[in-house]
């Protein structure tokens, strides 16, 4: 059982016009087995809470605090996140030439692991995982997200994330580029990996088309960089129903 806590986080980054505090006062807490979608209009924070969780450079805590299981994640360096168990994939992966994706699982996992797997059962396990994803055997020579369609590169994130088994996972926009069969075969993927490791599971969309294959214990509404409502499933169909207007009246 592993718990990821956010307490009252402000984050800022800076423009050319200056500081922009773009968090304003966050509290979350997720537990590993449920599923937390964060929903919100474009600019309200979803995809900066991410990062900050993950320790992107770009963005500045200037107070609140993170910790996983206790420990303060704001103090660990990114690798070290990762190898506590925190897990991001990005709404635009990024291409590493150079690097096939063989060797980047393999190299991932024994970074976090401390130590290489063991090959035949690693191997074994690259090949189910990957056939669950409908991604053919050959992907694995190419290299990581190079000439990758919207819907490899995200079947490439949720690989990832079924291979490295982390405590936390955050999703951010996943569903983003998505055709019907892409986002369903993606969808079961995220479903898989949660009943069978237990992962915590951080859904940052702006949609609720996800929400359809993936059933969120908890739904939280972000506007102008706080939380502004939170509920159930229910709250999602209100969305779909509603949209955000009433919330950026009030703002």
């Amino acid at each position: 059982m592993s718990t990821l806590v956010i307490t009252d986080l402000h984050v800022s980054v800076e423009t050319p016009e200056g500081t922009k505090e773009i968090l304003r006062g966050v509290d979350l807490t997720i537990d590993s087995g449920h599923v937390h979608a964060i929903m919100g209009p474009n600019g309200s924070g979803k995809s900066t809470l991410a990062y900050s969780i993950a320790g992107h450079p770009k963005y500045t805590i200037t107070s609140g605090t993170v910790t996983l299981d206790g420990e303060d994640v704001l103090e660990m360096s990114v690798d070290e996140r990762a190898k506590a168990g925190i897990f991001l994939a990005m709404q635009y992966p990024v291409e590493v030439p150079g690097v096939s994706v063989s060797n980047f699982l393999r190299t991932a996992k024994t970074a976090i692991d401390g130590e290489a797997p063991k090959l035949r059962t690693w191997v074994k396990d690259v090949k189910s995982s990957m056939a669950d994803l409908r991604m053919d055997s050959s992907f694995a020579e190419r290299n990581v997200n190079e000439g990758f369609s919207g819907g490899e590169k995200k079947r490439h994130e949720i690989l990832q994330m079924e291979l490295l088994q982390p405590k936390i996972a955050i999703l951010d926009e996943t569903d983003s580029g998505l055709d019907v069969d892409a986002l369903r075969i993606v969808s079961e993927g995220v479903n898989r990996v949660k009943d069978k490791t237990n992962v915590g599971v951080l859904l940052i969309t702006h949609y609720t088309r996800i929400l359809n294959y993936i059933t969120p214990d908890f739904v939280h509404v972000f506007v102008d960089g706080r939380v502004a409502e939170q509920g159930g499933p229910e709250l999602a169909e209100r969305l779909e129903a509603e949209g955000y207007d009433r919330y950026l009246t009030k703002a």
